[in-house]
């Protein structure tokens, strides 16, 4: 058996005063056919990314439609991850000779975890990410099953992508965030939808500026400057690098701008992140107006959420400057506070961006720094900007809309 995420139970009603009644009829309706249906979630980490951000969300959501619904993660293995964050970036572009010994070590990581699962019986699977995807050559009733690929495969590696998508082509369908990302090989199974996220979470509830500044105010960061922030792990297509040079060429023209950089070591999946953090700790040097969050243990008694949601409420400008991007639900959750995102003109956040009408896309640090300093001189767009921004998420990118969709395609595979 699979190491368990427990989960609470949810019910819907709590968000009926955000979604409308149409909606809410129909995720009900689409729900009935589905009760006490096992639905078994498998991923990489329990905690940390995005991925693990939605299953704690949604888990429950369908739990409190009926739904026997529970959250699986396979084993750690670091060497393990080595290879699987190799993949996702080569997955999204990056140069990589895929070595056979990597091949296998993956595959017999797949032995190991098939065989923990061969007592699991489950009416539908849902796999999400590389990680665990080549358990299916290993179950043979491994059906109807889905994989949930979260990532931007825009322009894969090749030799990576045939590996995978020999995988691939086994499942029932293959979710994708945008028609981008499809390719030739699982156009059949392909199914396009967006991730959403939880508004009721800690991380999005209501906070008060005031409160927010405060906590920031508790780091010595002075809420009377401006203040940029990105908010996400380090990894290379985060671009945090290049962040830190258009805060640095913006603050030529805003001598008091701040910079945030919340990359909290929180994912088992992610080996990588310590090589970008040193590579991010050199290029700041000793600038006291760069501020870097890295080290849970360090908010002492404050929550995560709260502190990320605090971040994002008293920033002036939240970044998401990523180079390649599934979805990128940081964008989403600045955008429902209110604020104008400046993001990567890549991958998942140009659907959720509507460039110079609820935020900016940009494609290097440069523009970056134009519209940080266009923003800060012009609160009113900002303000305008955020507005819509928030409009766009309540229309499209909420947790209820995303059980929508899995429940319309639970009931079509059975």
């Amino acid at each position: 058996m699979l190491p368990l995420v427990e989960t609470p139970t949810h019910k819907l009603k709590k968000y009926k005063p955000l979604i409308s009644k149409d909606l809410f009829k129909e995720i009900t309706k689409l729900s009935l056919p589905l009760k006490g249906l096992k639905i078994f979630h498998i991923n990489s980490t329990p905690r940390g990314g995005g991925v693990a951000e939605i299953l704690k969300s949604l888990v429950p959501l369908m739990k409190g439609m009926g739904i026997d619904a529970r959250w699986y993660t396979i084993p750690a293995r670091n060497n393990f991850f080595e290879i699987t964050k190799k993949i996702h970036n080569a997955l999204q572009g990056k140069n990589y000779h895929f070595p056979f010994s990597a091949r296998k070590k993956y595959m017999l990581h797949m032995v190991k975890t098939a065989e923990l699962m061969k007592d699991m019986k489950a009416d539908i699977w849902v796999v999400h990410d590389p990680q665990p995807a080549g358990i299916i050559m290993f179950l043979p009733n491994f059906h109807p099953s889905i994989s949930r690929l979260h990532i931007d495969l825009t322009s894969p590696n090749i030799e990576v992508w045939d590996f995978l998508s020999g995988f691939l082509e086994i499942y029932d369908k293959v979710i994708l965030s945008s028609k981008e990302f499809i390719k030739e090989e699982i156009r059949k199974e392909s199914v396009i939808f967006q991730p959403a996220i939880d508004v009721l979470s800690p991380k999005n509830k209501p906070l008060s500026l005031n409160k927010a500044k405060g906590i920031l105010e508790s780091f010595g960061i002075n809420t009377d400057s401006p203040l940029i922030a990105q908010v996400g792990r380090f990894d290379p297509w985060k671009d945090t690098l290049g962040v830190i040079d258009a805060y640095k060429l913006a603050k030529k023209t805003i001598p008091n701008l701040q910079l945030a950089l919340v990359c909290l070591f929180l994912a088992q999946d992610d080996p990588e992140a310590e090589r970008v953090y040193k590579k991010a700790k050199r290029k700041i040097g000793k600038d006291p107006d760069i501020f870097i969050f890295t080290e849970p243990e360090k908010l002492g008694s404050l929550k995560i959420h709260t502190f990320v949601n605090a971040v994002q409420v008293a920033s002036d400008i939240i970044l998401q400057k990523s180079t390649r991007e599934g979805f990128g639900m940081t964008v989403a959750e600045a955008m429902w506070k209110g604020k104008a995102v400046i993001g990567g003109n890549v991958g998942g956040i140009k659907l959720q961006i509507k460039d110079r009408r609820n935020g900016f896309l940009v494609s290097n640090y440069k523009e970056a720094a134009h519209k940080i300093v266009k923003l800060i001189k012009n609160p009113n767009i900002a303000k305008k900007m955020g507005k819509e921004a928030q409009k766009k998420v309540k229309e499209k990118f909420l947790m209820p809309r995303l059980l929508k969709d899995y429940l319309k395609l639970f009931n079509k595979l059975i």
